[in-house]
């Protein structure tokens, strides 16, 4: 059995809970605590777990006794024991009422071909199943999960290499920095071709993140225990006074969360020069500060439109990064390829300069949007999607970039704009299109359709309901 026929088969599980109330995210987590103590066995590292609460003494349970047993177990590792394994079960709750439903899951658990899943890697297989949830449009979880093949192209562009300090400010379940790690493992044997020291600090200092989410923070420390990945992973809002200290950073790789604070609220930090409550701005401001000005430091980051065409602060803020950075690259990504319906995405390449001016002379921009399909379901988006824009970007050498536009080719993906070229148009926008098609082709079953039609009509209703409500407070 391989991890693919193991993730269905957990995933499966889920099934039983169903009749628990119990949605995709809660399983998820259900599942990771006791995913915790069944591989900590599989791996021989059950020697931080005291002994009456380890996976033998959870599967010998049954009924009413397994329930007690249970939520006596998760209090006690969230509670009295250190590191990691405190981190992950502080303030865990188990939402499984039946007792049947939590011995169900255990037993089956502990029937599955472990072997094979040690063989093909328990990161991998945990992995899995966080990505079988975020393509679960019901669980809501796509909307921290960024697609792997985008998140693997973005890391080998940038390159990060070991030695470096990695960070994602807005970490999810820690995705970009287990490719990151995965990226160095491939061209170091596995860190085998590194000092002892050197391998140390991969682990316990490489990868770092942030996440504002309890249950997505359990997820991300679970994550990065099965890659073996020690490096801190703060639970904090990056955008409070607890980010300041995020900084010193080689490479950034992240995707900050879509949308404005709450009430329209400003960031807390107070070490913004361009204050604004639209989140990715801020988000974009913290990441270009957080990178070192060695010359060499680096961040791919994604983005909506919006932060590329925003006025006031927005062209201020992009001003700023075009000054401190060099912003080389712009990817203007399809539509489809994220949970909420509609938004249109950007991956920005920048590094941060030695000195704070006149550090970005010219942008590249390749259009993957316009005259493309809709990618979703029906139409995964996959790593080929990419190749000519990896080969139009020249990592080794970007002196050797050519653009594939020009007056004769109209269509051309691929193209140059000087700095001030930009500085010209309006706000500074850098949501730039040149390609004259109509919009992007549909690429959905029927049942996509209606489903996006009903949310869209779900929204229309609620806002119209609020509508109603001021209008009669008013007239009160």
């Amino acid at each position: 059995m391989n991890n693919k026929e193991i993730v269905s088969k957990l995933w499966k599980l889920c099934d039983v809970l169903r009749d628990d109330g119990i949605t995709y995210h809660q399983y998820v987590t259900e599942l990771t605590y006791i995913l915790f103590l069944k591989m900590s066995k599989e791996t021989g590292t059950e020697d931080k777990i005291p002994e009456k609460y380890r996976w033998d003494k959870l599967v010998a349970k049954k009924g009413i006794e397994l329930k007690h047993f249970y939520k006596e177990l998760l209090n006690y590792l969230g509670d009295e024991c250190q590191g990691r394994i405190r981190e992950i079960y502080q303030g865990a709750i188990s939402n499984i009422d039946e007792p049947k439903n939590l011995e169900k899951i255990i037993t089956s658990i502990d029937g599955l071909d472990w072997y094979s899943a040690r063989e093909e890697g328990l990161g991998n297989l945990y992995e899995g199943l966080l990505e079988k949830n975020a393509n679960e449009k019901k669980s809501g979880a796509g909307q921290y999960f960024t697609p792997r093949v985008l998140i693997n192209v973005m890391t080998k562009l940038v390159d990060p290499k070991a030695g470096e300090k990695c960070n994602d400010p807005a970490c999810g379940t820690f995705g970009f920095m287990i490719a990151a790690d995965q990226h160095i493992k491939n061209n170091t044997s596995d860190l085998f071709d590194l000092s002892t020291d050197e391998q140390n600090f991969q682990i316990q200092q490489s990868f770092t993140g942030c996440e504002l989410v309890h249950d997505t923070h359990r997820l991300a420390l679970m994550n990065a225990m099965l890659h073996n990945i020690e490096g801190k992973i703060y639970l904090a809002d990056t955008l409070s006074t607890e980010g300041k200290q995020l900084k010193g950073y080689d490479v950034v790789l992240t995707n900050p969360p879509f949308g404005t604070k709450k009430g329209g609220e400003r960031a807390t930090r107070d070490d913004f020069t361009f204050p604004t409550s639209n989140k990715q701005l801020n988000f974009l401001q913290h990441i270009y500060r957080s990178l070192k000005n060695t010359g060499n430091a680096r961040a791919a980051v994604v983005l909506p439109d919006n932060v590329l065409f925003a006025d006031n602060d927005g062209e201020k803020i992009r001003k700023d990064l075009m000054e401190k950075c060099n912003l080389h690259t712009i990817l203007r990504l399809p539509t489809g390829i994220f949970y909420a319906q509609g938004v249109k995405t950007n991956v920005l390449f920048f590094s941060r300069g030695k000195e704070d001016k006149g550090n970005t002379k010219e942008v590249w921009i390749y259009d993957l949007r316009s005259n493309m399909p809709s990618f979703g379901k029906t139409n995964p988006l996959k790593e080929s999607d990419f190749d000519d824009f990896v080969k139009c970007y020249c990592a080794d050498d970007f002196s050797k970039r050519k653009q594939t536009w020009s007056e004769e080719n109209p269509d051309g993906r691929w193209r140059r704009y000087s700095y001030d070229e930009i500085l010209k148009r309006d706000k500074t926008s850098l949501d730039i299109s040149w390609i004259k098609t109509g919009d992007e082709v549909p690429d959905c079953s029927l049942n996509e359709l209606l489903e996006e039609i009903k949310t869209k009509t779900d929204s229309i209703v609620t806002s119209v309901a609020k509508l109603q409500e001021l209008i009669a407070e008013v007239k009160e």
